[in-house]
């Protein structure tokens, strides 16, 4: 290389927090860890909750998913984001507390009175004072086909779905969490979308025929 030339400056890839702290965790610091669980619980329980449906049991699942994150810990290589590694963990530790209690996923009394309160309060605080009560029953009964019809979905749909719409995965990460190809991640999330679409549709036709 003659004198003249220069390198390009190097650029500075983001840091990534989440990997910061399991080399801090892994290295013995209990705090960092903790700082983990705090970001991601709310996430987690979430999740477990929409495969689980049973408010008894997903505390008790998001707990073991966090320890045995904890564990396995040293084998998170930082190939995938932390959050797509341990979304991985805690579906697994679902499906097998469901295996072990030799049940399907059920919908309790009061997990569903929680969904049911979570988007309704969620659609009120979204009103403003101009709006009907029409056209606030007609939010809460879009959100109760929505939520009906995704759990009516194959799994496979839902899971990609809710990942998707719910969560805010790229594809990338949703291939990563899913293990299958981006290709099949697609057009998992348009049947998905078709489907749910499909539901509303009716409603929505009906409301925009409604004079109020």
């Amino acid at each position: 290389m003659s004198g003249g030339e220069s390198l390009p400056p190097a650029q500075d890839k983001p840091v990534d927090s989440d990997a910061l702290l399991v080399e801090r965790a892994v290295a013995g610091d209990h705090k960092a860890f903790e700082l983990l669980v705090i970001k991601y619980q709310r996430r987690i329980q979430r999740l477990i909750g929409r495969m689980v449906r049973d408010v008894d049991l997903v505390e008790d699942i998001a707990q073991e998913t966090f320890i045995r994150a904890y564990r396995a810990l040293a084998q998170f290589r930082g190939e995938a984001k932390f959050y797509t590694w341990l979304y991985r963990i805690a579906v697994n530790t679902a499906k097998k507390s469901l295996m072990d209690l030799k049940r399907n996923p059920t919908v309790s009394e009061n997990a569903s009175k929680s969904d049911d309160d979570d988007e309704t309060s969620r659609v009120e605080n979204e009103l403003t004072s101009s709006e009907t009560p029409e056209a606030v029953l007609a939010s809460k009964e879009i959100a109760q086909i929505i939520n009906a019809a995704m759990e009516a979905l194959p799994e496979e749909l839902r899971e990609a779905i809710t990942l998707r719409e719910i969560e805010g995965l790229s594809y990338e990460e949703i291939s990563e969490a899913m293990d299958c190809p981006i290709g099949t991640v697609r057009s998992r999330i348009f049947r998905a979308r078709e489907a749910i679409s499909a539901k509303i549709k009716p409603l929505l036709e009906n409301q925009a025929g409604k004079r109020w």
